[in-house]
């Protein structure tokens, strides 16, 4: 599998190349600004014993503080942190958030642990990163945590300050100053943007035939949204594996199925799909929406659809990229398509720094209007650049972004 780490990296290159980026700016950036990496030490419930890695990853703060991100997973490596704090860096700017790029993450398997456990490792991850507070670093949700975990690590860092402060965190339940819509922000986003990109192109969602890789929290959500047009989700799949079903799912229950079982995997009426065949299934629209680097120089030629919107990070390598590229393959760039989480966490702490929080309407109303502009700008950007990829049109925003906000701190 391609390092999603050079992956993030020789895009950020191509870009700066394409928009005559200052070269000092680009030399910033091959590196995070700050690396804080731990081990945790805990005593299971079970009355075993394991040590855990962790890291936090600041990568740029040129336009505002450290902010998103804390992934739970049991292969999680340092460069794909990086990668990530990188990814959050350019995904900021691309929707005018005044924030620095971060991530961090436990390599753990969240689903070898109990709820005690779970609770213990993500505080002791807060306690490790001394916290900073909300002008400084802003930890966020991301794979294998949610709102029960940040609960948990707000609460540490309450206990460890004396202070209450909502702001402090991201992805937190509402009634502990979340923000309305956090949990379908990403899914919205994705969905969002795959309709700007359809209109431009001509494509007709409604008669669409479209298969989304991955069933969580973003493609669960893009799929309820993007049945409600009429479109046919003729495939999904998980870790456990895919269904397919030529007449399209019923997604509704399909999430029923899933909340019953725990996984896709032999949904009545449907015929089972390796995940390594998904890909190639024929269909207009595909939503990869688990982890990076699915979609790479092996299968990419086998791609059929027209479009595609990447609801992961990372999600399709550079090669693959110049494959789809070539064929006439529209894709929708992470930075932009799954850019609802992050646009919906700089609202929550907005909230939670005024204490005056919003109704589901506003939310979703300020979303649809900062995304579609990002969706707008990356295309803009892209089309100055000769007509490259909006993927490269995106960065090159970002980095015109960070490398004015760089010049004027005196940096370069």
């Amino acid at each position: 599998m391609d390092n999603v780490f050079q992956v993030a990296i020789q895009t950020l290159n191509r870009a700066g190349q394409l928009g005559d980026i200052n070269p000092r700016v680009l030399e910033i950036l091959q590196e995070p600004k700050r690396i804080q990496q731990f081990r945790i030490p805990l005593k299971l419930e079970d009355g075993s014993f394991q040590v855990f890695p962790a890291y936090r990853v600041h990568y740029c703060d040129a336009l505002g503080p450290f902010r998103n991100g804390t992934r739970i997973r049991p292969d999680l490596s340092l460069d794909e942190i990086k990668a990530l704090g990188l990814f959050m860096t350019v995904k900021h700017c691309a929707a005018a958030i005044p924030a620095g790029g971060a991530k961090g993450g436990i390599k753990a398997d969240p689903a070898k642990l109990s709820s005690r456990d779970m609770e213990q490792l993500v505080r002791a991850f807060i306690r490790n990163l001394q916290p900073k507070g909300p002008w400084g670093d802003v930890p966020g949700a991301d794979i294998g945590t949610g709102e029960q975990a940040m609960a948990w690590m707000l609460d540490e860092y309450e206990q460890i300050t004396g202070q209450h402060c909502p702001a402090a965190l991201n992805d937190k339940p509402a009634i502990l100053g979340g923000s309305l819509g956090g949990e379908e922000a990403t899914g919205r986003g994705v969905f969002l943007t795959l309709m700007a990109a359809a209109q431009d192109m001509g494509l007709d969602v409604s008669g669409a035939r479209a298969v989304v890789q991955g069933f969580g929290q973003v493609g669960s959500a893009l799929a309820e949204l993007l049945a409600g047009t009429g479109c046919r989700i003729v495939a999904v799949s998980d870790v456990y594996g895919g269904v397919y079903q030529t007449a399209g799912l019923d997604i509704e229950a399909l999430k029923q199925h899933v909340a019953r079982t725990g996984s896709v995997a032999d949904f009545p009426g449907t015929e089972p799909v390796a995940n390594e065949n998904l890909f190639g299934l024929d269909c207009d629209i595909l939503v990869p929406a688990a982890v990076q680097s699915v979609i790479h120089r092996g299968n990419a030629p086998n791609v059929t659809a027209r479009l595609i919107v990447e609801g992961a990070n990372g999600p399709v390598t550079t090669e693959a990229d110049a494959i789809l590229h070539d064929k006439g393959v529209v894709i929708v760039p992470d930075v932009v398509a799954n850019s609802g989480g992050a646009t919906v966490c700089h609202f929550e702490r907005t909230q939670g720094l005024s204490d005056q929080y919003w109704d589901l309407e506003t939310v979703n109303r300020q979303l649809e209007k900062r995304i579609l502009a990002a969706y707008r700008s990356a295309a803009e950007r892209a089309e100055e650049a000769g007509g490259t990829t909006l993927r490269l049109g995106a960065w090159i925003h970002a980095l015109k972004m960070l490398e004015k906000a760089m010049q004027l701190r005196g940096w370069v």
